[in-house]
């Protein structure tokens, strides 16, 4: 039986039907983070509370990655599998921009403001043939 496992801990919730980024937010001076600090990076402070941010933001710029990235880049691609893939910054209200993995790639269907909704999906597999989960978006129909 093949277990799903999140490419990184503590980066969003897993398993889960709704899954969200977890960032961290400063109680002294109320900034967001993404991926979670243990310190806040404009005032220093350790007092830090670990939220789920929001699921749905806007995309505020994005862009076409035509080449397969360099090492240490890991996923299940080969130069000759390798797809062409989106890539964005969404900003999430309240809280942070995430720079994400954009399920669509074709650039007629791409408009910045467009609304977008995180996904969860299988991003590679392990030596052992499990899924490794990571977070992408995608836009909301």
């Amino acid at each position: 039986m093949y277990k799903n496992t999140p490419i990184a801990e503590g980066l969003f919730t897993w398993p889960s039907k709704e899954p969200a980024l977890l960032g961290s937010r400063c109680q002294q001076c109320n900034i967001a983070e993404f991926p979670q600090k243990p310190s806040c990076p404009a005032c220093g402070s350790v007092d830090v509370q670990v939220e789920e941010l929001p699921r749905r933001g806007t995309l505020w710029t994005w862009t076409i990655q035509g080449f397969m990235p360099k090492k240490p880049y890991l996923s299940d691609e080969t130069p000759e599998t390798f797809s062409p893939y989106g890539v964005g910054y969404i900003e999430l209200p309240g809280a942070v921009c995430v720079e994400s993995r954009l399920l669509d790639n074709n650039p007629e269907k791409l408009k910045i403001g467009m609304e977008m909704e995180l996904v969860v999906e299988t991003f590679r597999h392990d030596e052992s043939g499990n899924p490794v989960m990571s977070f992408a978006f995608k836009a909301v129909e």
